[in-house]
């Protein structure tokens, strides 16, 4: 339901004010809409090309899944997980995000000589994997927060642009038509009430007249 408004002058005053507010407050949402639009873009090529990246060294990692299981007791996926992954916080188009700074992992508690070389390869290797995948995760988290930033924004470029901005012109456009239409009725009713007056001194002159005539008198000089 559209808000009632009052047909007066400050309100008048008031609308104006939030019109040219909206007015002005508009291109800088879109402004801020495109720069998120084509950051957007950019970190979807940057996911992309980790995304790649982690599935290169899975690939890798693959080729020694098998011989794994013959370890008996080497938690290898254990020491490959990551212990910590290391971020920062970066300021993207308005928005805070993470920034993806690294990862830590436990220390290799295994002996070197009792485990064959291939052991170090794969550990290394799917210590990549694993740090690639966390790099993955922290570009789509960075990206999920950008886009409910533009979901954000263009709600309220849409509020702007489709209701606010209208109500406003809408607001003011009543006002004036009224206030237009209360000044002609004024005018009118000066005029009929001159017009009145008028034919009040004019018959009161006449009046006066015709009774100096019955008496003979001069009518008073002007």
């Amino acid at each position: 339901m559209a808000k009632k408004i009052k047909l007066t002058r400050p309100e008048l005053k008031r609308q104006r004010d939030s019109l040219s507010r909206f007015e002005r407050y508009l291109p800088m949402l879109k402004l801020k809409q495109q720069q998120l639009q084509l950051t957007l873009l950019g970190v979807a090529e940057k996911r992309r090309a980790a995304e790649k990246a982690q599935g290169e060294a899975q690939r890798q990692f693959d080729a020694y899944r098998k011989v794994l299981h013959d370890r008996a007791g080497l938690a290898v996926e254990t020491l490959a997980a990551p212990s910590r992954v290391l971020t920062s916080t970066a300021n993207i188009a308005g928005v805070a995000v993470p920034v993806f700074q690294g990862a830590e992992f436990p220390a290799a508690a295994y002996s070197l000589f009792g485990t064959p070389a291939w052991v170090d390869r794969a550990l290394a290797d799917l210590r990549e994997v694993n740090r690639r995948r966390a790099e993955v995760d922290v570009i789509r988290r960075q990206y999920e927060r950008l886009n409910q930033e533009l979901s954000k924004v263009i709600q309220r470029v849409n509020l702007f642009e489709k209701i606010m901005i209208p109500q406003a012109r809408e607001a003011v456009r009543r006002i004036r038509i009224h206030l237009g239409d209360e000044m002609t009725a004024a005018v009118g009713r000066a005029k009929i009430a001159k017009a009145k007056v008028g034919e009040e001194e004019s018959a009161a002159a006449g009046v006066e007249g015709l009774g100096n005539a019955f008496t003979g008198e001069e009518p008073p000089a002007p």
